[in-house]
C-alpha cells in the first residue's frame, strides 16, 4: 500500500508553524483530495464533479470516497479560491485539526481571469505577511480552489478574521484545466486592502523572506531588520502587528478594493450560499 500521508509526500511544514515557509507548498499535479492527513490523486473531468475519479487503495469516484469517510458529497460543497497558504494541504490540515473538524477537501487546480495573487496590507498573528486577491484586467492566474463543505467553510471562516468571504463577481470567471466553468465561486478579500509598493501598484505574491525584507525597506524605522526577527517579534507582539498596519496605511501603501468588496454579500448565520 502506498503510504500518501502529508509527511511521506512532503507536505510537512506549514506556515501557522513555519512562517517564513508562507504560502506553503501547494500541489504538483492538477487535483487531489485531502483526507485526515493524507493526499489522493483526483482526476477532474467533464462529468459531474462528483464523479471525478479518485486513485486510494482502489480507484473510487469522488462522491463514492467521501461517503465511505462520512463526508459530504460534491452537491453539498461550495468552491472557495485559494489565493494564499489555503492552497497548502499541510495549512488546511493545520486548520481544520486546530478547529476539530476532520479534513476532507477536495482542491484542483483552476484558472482566474482579471485576478491575481496580490499582499494584504496587514501582519497575520503568525508573523508573515499573507496573501490577497487582486485585480489585473487581462492576466489570467493558475490558482487553486478548495471544495468547502459547511462546517469546513465555517471553520476556514474563523481562521480568516482579517477576510470578509465574498462571492467572485462573474468579471472574473474561474475555469477548470479543461475550461469547466467553477460557478458561485467564493474567495476571501482582505478587510485592510492590499499592499503596494512605493510606486503605487499592488504588491504581487512572492516568498515571505524577499517580500518582508522589501516592506523594511520601506519603513526603516523598524526595530527589526531581518526576515527572521520580524516573524519571530511580529507573532509575539499584536500591539506592534498593528503598529506596522497603521504605519503601512498612514504611508499610502494599502488600496482599498471595492470592485470586489462593493457588492459583498452578508451571509444568515449558520448559512454559507
Amino acid at each position: 500500500m502506498t503510504d500518501r500521508t502529508l509527511k511521506a509526500l512532503g507536505y510537512t511544514a506549514d506556515p501557522i508553524t513555519a512562517p517564513l515557509t508562507y504560502p506553503g507548498r501547494a500541489l504538483d499535479g492538477p487535483a487531489a483530495l485531502l483526507l485526515d492527513d493524507s493526499l489522493f490523486d483526483l482526476w477532474p473531468g467533464a462529468t459531474p464533479t462528483g464523479r471525478w475519479l479518485v486513485n486510494g487503495d482502489e480507484v473510487a469516484t469522488l462522491d463514492d470516497m467521501l461517503a465511505d469517510a462520512g463526508a459530504a458529497p460534491m452537491s453539498e460543497r461550495h468552491p472557495v479560491l485559494a489565493v494564499g497558504s489555503n492552497a497548502a494541504p499541510a495549512q488546511l490540515a493545520r486548520k481544520f485539526s486546530r478547529a476539530g473538524v476532520r479534513p476532507a477537501v477536495p482542491i484542483t487546480a483552476v484558472r482566474v481571469h482579471g485576478i491575481a495573487a496580490g499582499v494584504s496590507a496587514h501582519i497575520s498573528r503568525p508573523g508573515y505577511i499573507p496573501a490577497a486577491p487582486i485585480t489585473v484586467d487581462g492576466e489570467t492566474s493558475d490558482l487553486f480552489v478548495t471544495w468547502l463543505d459547511d462546517a469546513e467553510v465555517q471553520a476556514m471562516d474563523e481562521t480568516e478574521p482579517n477576510y470578509h468571504r465574498v462571492r467572485l463577481p462573474a468579471a472574473y470567471p474561474v475555469t477548470l484545466p479543461g475550461e469547466q466553468a467553477v460557478p458561485d465561486c467564493w474567495v476571501y478579500v482582505s478587510k485592510h486592502g492590499c499592499l503596494l509598493d512605493r510606486s503605487g501598484e499592488p504588491r504581487r505574491l512572492v516568498a515571505q523572506r524577499e517580500l518582508i525584507s522589501a516592506l523594511l525597506g520601506d519603513f526603516p524605522e523598524m526595530v527589526v531588520d531581518d526576515p527572521d526577527m520580524f516573524t519571530a517579534t511580529m507573532s509575539g507582539n499584536p500591539n506592534l502587528r498593528e503598529r506596522m498596519r497603521e504605519l503601512i496605511h498612514t504611508a499610502g501603501l494599502a488600496c482599498e478594493q471595492p470592485e470586489l468588496t462593493s457588492g459583498r454579500e452578508r451571509l444568515l448565520a449558520g448559512r454559507t450560499g
